[in-house]
């Protein structure tokens, strides 16, 4: 992965000066705008990944379906967010920092692209912003899966409002003129933000978001209402400190004490350690609850209360002291650990019926003080895990004041499910899986972005595992399966999806002018549906299944179609939007009619007239009214003669059938 172009690398570096022992930096809120890889690929398949934070890491990888052109990751310097906007006034200017531009998957109503950010691990629950732009002519559903495996609600996706970074009078605004009252709508039933009313093309329309819940994939399904659109992502962060001391009742400050920085995920942000003054500090830690600073406590010690701290650094900085005291005789420890000896931290011991106290993070656990005489320590259940060992023996001898160190408890960890979804043989990240087991216990997860799932350490019964179609997908196969948990692990509980595709094209006519309303029948051996192009030609259909497609144009009334009415299209399961599928229209040609021809006459034929209707000669024949007579009278003759020689062979046949001759 690249160096990226922006102000995260500063935090990080300042989180590693601090790690390196430097002394610990003054408390403060910090902001950075996200930097990026560069976009690769091409038209229909373009990655590239986004780091927002540093502390701890906000990365995703991001995947797009988004038609070429003007695509890419910009890099700021003509178009920003000025510090007047309502985000900028947040985070600050975006100025000369990168912001990722995209279009549909095609030009067409239709032609919705899906752009999907895989976070490598789930997002902070607070402390930083998405921001949409240049939403005029066009609108953009948005779908966020939680690390939980459940779709975010609106009020989770943490919508902040739309403005316009382009309105006259925007103090450190760009170059652009733009409206103050165009400004996209936000449909929270829908999760929808769709710009202005006339679908005009326009600029500077934007609206930010601040998700108050993790997430663990975002997607962006951006439709084209008009023209040809182009929309804006920004990504930035908001980042505050945590710092304490370390202290030892007898001695005071404590140097050299080792820390450790968790995230509200359990991931491990940073560690440092104590200056000779006994401070600490970590810069720079993205504004979110959920953070947890634990002590290795020193040898022969043990920390006055817990050897964690909560930190919520939401609104303000953190503060997070400890203090450690010596091990008052006799000592009872132990540790409670997996069964590849890896420590289990926040696992409640007891003795007897006693306060129970809670292992650190080496799965360390002790009591002091304990009273002579036989005992039981008794470990909790831990989640995910199983024991045979839940109790251990103590005897602690009178006037003795030697530690006693205990046997290890021993956990196993439960047996994981997991399995990939794919489409076409390529993982499908975000995808919402859920398991529902024995007493209807039901949990749920999302893939990431290979399109791997896993359940991990579940109780062992019978579970129904099934997968949630996302949009733009039909199922290719089961969409859910049986299985059977026990002691070992489960592989391969694997789903597969086809991608919907798509095809649009534009009917023109021979001249090149537009042909609207046209009817393009799509059509497969199951069936057929009919789209009409819209004023300005085009056409599209999608959310179509895989298969073989015939489209075919029907000429509207005086024209005909230039070459084949139909095309045949083929969608695999990669879902391809087929587009230029395109045709012409032409007139119809009537080919005229040529007057009659009269014969030609012979010369040497004299030319007759037929008797005309008072007795005359009719025109143009030469017969007159005594010519008629006599040809009707040797016409009655021959009538005559044929009704006769009809009788005489009737005779004739009857005479025959006599014998007579």
């Amino acid at each position: 992965m690249r160096a990226r172009r922006s102000g995260v690398i500063i935090g990080t570096i300042a989180l590693l000066a601090v790690v390196a022992g430097a002394l610990p930096a003054a408390a403060a809120t910090t902001t950075s705008w996200a930097g990026w890889d560069d976009l690769t690929g091409s038209g229909g398949a373009y990655t590239t990944s986004v780091q927002i934070a540093a502390a701890p890491q906000i990365t995703a990888d991001v995947t797009s379906d988004s038609r070429a052109g003007q695509v890419g990751v910009i890099s700021g310097a003509s178009t920003w967010l000025s510090e007047a906007t309502p985000v900028g006034a947040k985070y600050g200017t975006s100025r000369d920092q990168e912001y990722l531009n995209l279009r549909p998957r095609a030009d067409t109503a239709n032609g919705a692209s899906t752009t999907t950010y895989s976070f490598e691990n789930p997002t902070p629950s607070s402390g930083w912003t998405f921001v949409l732009g240049d939403i005029d002519a066009d609108a953009v559903r948005i779908q966020a899966i939680g690390a939980n495996g459940q779709a975010l609600t609106a009020a989770q996706l943490g919508f902040r409002g739309g403005f316009n970074y382009c309105a006259p009078g925007l103090a450190g605004k760009p170059s652009c003129t733009g409206d103050s009252a165009d400004v996209p709508t936000w449909d929270p039933a829908t999760l929808t933000l769709t710009g202005n009313a006339g679908a005009v093309d326009t600029s500077g329309a934007a609206a930010w978001f601040e998700p108050a819940a993790p997430i663990s994939s975002l997607t962006f399904f951006f439709t084209r209402r008009s023209g040809f659109p182009i929309y804006q992502t920004w990504f930035a962060s908001i980042a505050r400190d945590i710092t304490g001391a370390v202290s030892d009742v007898a001695d005071g400050a404590l140097e050299g004490a080792e820390l450790e920085l968790f995230d509200a995920n359990g991931t491990l942000v940073g560690t440092t350690t104590t200056a000779p003054d006994g401070t600490y500090s970590f810069p720079g830690i993205v504004a979110a609850p959920g953070y947890t600073v634990r002590l290795a406590v020193p040898d022969g010690k043990i920390t006055v209360d817990s050897p964690a701290r909560s930190v919520d650094l939401t609104t303000v900085d953190g503060v997070a002291d400890f203090t450690v005291r010596d091990i008052v005789p006799v000592a009872v420890s132990g540790r409670v650990v997996d069964a590849d000896g890896n420590p289990l931290a926040g696992v409640a011991v007891r003795v007897d019926a006693g306060p129970p106290v809670t292992t650190d993070a080496n799965g360390f656990y002790l009591f002091d003080t304990v009273a002579t005489g036989p005992h039981s320590v008794l470990v909790d259940a831990v989640p995910g895990y199983s024991t045979t060992t839940p109790l251990q023996p103590l005897v602690v001898p009178e006037d003795s004041e030697v530690p006693i160190t205990l046997p290890d408890f021993v956990f196993t960890e439960n047996a994981t499910l997991s399995g990939v979804v794919t489409s076409d043989g390529i993982g499908v990240a975000g995808v919402a899986v859920t398991a529902s087991g024995p007493d209807g216990q039901s949990l749920s997860t999302a893939t990431d972005a290979t399109g791997a799932y896993d359940f991990p350490r579940l109780p062992s019964g019978d579970y129904t595992v099934s997968v949630a179609v996302p949009d733009g997908y039909a199922p290719d196969g089961a969409t859910s399966r049986e299985e059977t948990v026990a002691a070992d692990d489960i592989t391969g509980v694997d789903f597969a999806l086809a991608r919907f595709g798509a095809v649009a094209g534009t009917v023109l006519t021979d001249g090149g002018a537009p042909a609207g309303g046209v009817t393009i029948t799509v059509g497969t051996d199951e069936g057929s549906s009919p789209v009409t192009t819209a004023a300005d030609g085009t056409y599209g259909l999608d959310e179509l299944p895989p298969g073989t497609y015939t489209l075919t144009v029907t000429a509207p009334a005086g024209s005909t179609i230039v070459g084949s009415p139909t095309r045949t299209v083929v969608i695999t399961a990669a879902g391809e939007a087929v587009v230029d599928q395109d045709f012409t229209l032409a007139a119809v040609v009537v080919p005229p009619v040529d007057p009659p021809v009269d014969p030609p006459v012979d010369p040497t034929v004299t030319p007759t007239t037929p008797p005309s209707s008072d007795g005359g000669v009719l025109s143009d024949t030469g017969l007159g009214p005594k010519t008629f007579a006599w040809a009707a009278a040797g016409a009655a003759v021959l009538v005559l003669g044929g009704v006769l020689l009809g009788v005489s062979r009737r005779r004739a046949n009857r005479d025959d059938r006599r014998g007579i001759e």
